[in-house]
């Protein structure tokens, strides 16, 4: 039983995860409640649109406006209805090295195919804390890491030279870097030689990053247009066609430059999946609904499928 255990392990750390995840939102009820039933048919709906991977619990899916008890249900719904049909990366970051170690068991428990974490926000932690915090989390897990390194919200910049002392750690594997310094993807893959893949985590700089080498994309960006977001990758990263993709991608700039640019990806995802049919909602409060007028925007902006 043990070696069994053991050649499972291994399997799922072997597993590569690349293409497009999408950062999805969690849909509220009216009543301010997880709304499963919206996740179940949103993640149909990703799923049926060709994403490779779903990210739950992350910055679009509003993990810090949950509560414990929330965000286990959301990894449960989403995992559940998922049922292996693509990965499921879960987010897992928290400002304490305990909560987030919880949670990112119970995503290995559920059955998740990796993790998602950010460091922890607010207190500023100095690198020896930051690398503790990870190799604490890394080491008790038997599934991939993924760091997140988005200092417009946590506070901490991940520099490309403490990336690559995370990448020592074993189960560390990929990173998310949503600096908005795209030269760092290379810097990044110089110096871990390629032993962690980068995913790109801002809209507008998709097809730059995936020039210098990323292997993959997380983005809130799919919730509204998965199909053109999955060609896009294929594109430049499958078919290797830059004109085609650099004319597409100019297309899609747009929509992409208003959810980096306004900082409302959570609201405009929601209002986006709502206007098209699918399960949005409202985004939990102290976040409002996007006006009226930003509303005419969005609908301005969306490309035709």
């Amino acid at each position: 039983m043990f070696r069994i255990r053991k050649t499972i392990e291994a399997l799922v750390m072997t597993k590569k995860l690349e293409g497009v995840f999408v950062a999805m939102v969690t849909p509220f009820t009216s009543q301010d409640e997880i709304d499963s039933d919206a996740i179940r048919g949103n993640v149909d709906y990703y799923i049926e649109n060709d994403i490779h991977g779903i990210i739950p619990c992350g910055s679009t899916g509003e993990f810090a406006s949950l509560s414990l008890s929330e965000h286990k249900k959301v990894i449960d719904v989403v995992v559940d209805q998922v049922n292996g049909r693509v990965p499921v990366v879960c987010g897992t970051g928290a400002c304490s090295t305990k909560r987030a170690l919880e949670l990112t068991k119970y995503t290995e428990d559920a059955g998740a195919d990796g993790a998602l974490i950010i460091p922890p926000f607010y207190t500023k932690p100095g690198e020896p804390e930051i690398y503790d915090y990870y190799r604490t989390i890394a080491n008790a897990m038997n599934f991939p890491v993924m760091a997140y390194n988005n200092p417009s919200t946590s506070k901490i910049d991940m520099q490309p030279s403490f990336i690559a002392k995370l990448s020592q750690i074993e189960n560390i594997r990929y990173v998310k870097e949503t600096s908005g310094d795209v030269t760092r993807i290379w810097r990044i893959r110089n110096l871990t030689r390629d032993k962690i893949l980068v995913f790109c985590g801002c809209d507008n700089l998709a097809l730059e990053s995936f020039l210098l080498g990323a292997r993959g994309w997380v983005s809130p960006a799919p919730n509204i247009i998965p199909k053109q977001c999955v060609k896009l990758y294929n594109t430049i990263c499958i078919q290797k066609d830059f004109e085609k993709a650099r004319t597409l991608y100019e297309k899609l700039l747009p929509l992409f430059n208003l959810l980096e640019e306004t900082g409302k990806y959570i609201h405009f995802s929601k209002a986006a999946l709502d206007m098209m049919g699918e399960r949005g909602g409202k985004p939990r409060k102290p976040l409002l609904p996007v006006t009226d007028k930003e509303m005419e925007t969005l609908r301005e902006l969306l490309p035709d499928t």
